[in-house]
């Protein structure tokens, strides 16, 4: 049996984290689940030119798919800690490095670990 690249693997691993959020927050329409093909098929290419970023691809794709959104449908996903004021959404940090997590940076409270969030609050 072949070993697993660990480029797919990486790209696997990505798409299943970002698509697990989108489920739990109740938005992976298939329009939405395309977004998330084309953020792996771009980091693809990226990771191909810079190798040692293999570990980063899970928070990047995270982040293509909340600006993709935010381009077309709004703010995604929603805090669910702060209760008063103006709708956000949650950053993910660290912005380039592993084990990328779901942050309010206006509470700097860590939310839950990308592929980590749960259906409850707002989307």
């Amino acid at each position: 049996m072949d070993a697993i690249d660990p480029l797919e693997q990486a790209l696997h691993a990505a798409r299943a984290l970002v698509i697990a959020d989108l489920v739990a927050r109740e938005v992976a329409q298939a329009e939405v689940v395309s977004l998330v093909e084309e953020a792996v098929a771009h980091r693809r290419w990226w990771v191909e030119q810079w190798p040692d970023g293999i570990e980063y691809v899970a928070g990047l794709v995270a982040q293509d798919v909340q600006d993709a959104l935010l381009e077309r449908y709004g703010r995604w996903p929603l805090c669910p800690v702060c209760g008063s004021g103006d709708p956000h959404a949650l950053d993910v940090e660290p912005e380039l490095g592993p084990d990328p997590h779901w942050v309010c940076g206006k509470a700097g409270v860590v939310v839950a670990p990308v592929g980590g969030l749960t259906g409850t609050g707002p989307t």
